[in-house]
């Protein structure tokens, strides 16, 4: 992958052969976000989860203290007087059927993040084809199956994330943009990996967080020491 001045300057920062702390890698992932734009700072954990097998999924949700710096988009699947609560919660789009056509076949994705009340996800799960690789999948696990709409879209706008295992077995998340102050950013990574370390499987063997990464969306990837997690 071609790189340019920029990225090529910035790396320069980073020792590859080392193992940074947290409030190390906070600092140098500030120093190295020189984009035009807020570069989102993003955290990549490789587990050794094998997500093949249930009782090892790993999955969730947690609000971070002080967001994630992004406007949320919201679209809520429900009907009568829920659909009236998530529309005064401030739900950017709320809906039922007459939605399913507008996602299936004019490619509608205008959104962040689906809620839906536990009726509605017989209709939603028609759209799983489309809305599940994209991780727009309502899930209990997640929060973002429930009856209290209210709650869901408040935490949602508050910052909260959603965190779960890829193909590969690795989380990506956001913990903020790079100009959130180093406090706001290590606040929010603590908060992160207190859930995640929480989440650790029963069943799983050896380590859960085998490496870590930070990294802003233009930056290069800073290798964060492991052991220092709590693993």
């Amino acid at each position: 992958m071609k790189h340019g001045k920029r990225y090529i300057e910035a790396a320069k920062a980073v020792d590859r052969t080392v193992l940074y702390d947290a409030a190390d890698a906070i600092a140098l992932v500030k120093k190295t976000a020189v984009a035009k734009f807020d570069e989102t700072v993003e955290v990549h954990l490789r587990t050794g989860c094998d997500g093949r097998h249930a009782d090892q999924q790993v999955r969730g949700a947690v609000v971070l203290p002080h967001g994630t710096g992004k406007t949320v988009r919201i679209l809520v699947f429900a009907k009568g007087a829920k659909a009236d609560e998530a529309e005064a919660a401030g739900a950017d789009f709320v809906g039922a059927e007459e939605l399913i056509p507008k996602i299936q076949h004019e490619g509608w994705l205008d959104f962040d993040v689906v809620v839906a009340t536990p009726d509605m996800m017989g209709v939603v799960g028609r759209l799983g084809r489309i809305l599940g690789p994209k991780g727009l999948m309502p899930n209990p696990k997640a929060g973002t199956v429930t009856m209290d709409v209210t709650k869901a879209i408040n935490e949602i706008k508050a910052g909260k994330i959603e965190y779960r295992l890829d193909k590969t077995n690795i989380i990506h998340v956001p913990v903020g943009k790079a100009s959130f102050t180093e406090e706001q950013l290590a606040d929010n990574f603590q908060t992160l990996m207190d859930a995640i370390i929480k989440a650790r499987p029963s069943t799983l063997k050896g380590a859960f967080i085998k490496s870590a990464t930070m990294t802003s969306t233009m930056g290069p990837g800073i290798k964060l020491n492991v052991a220092k997690l709590a693993n």
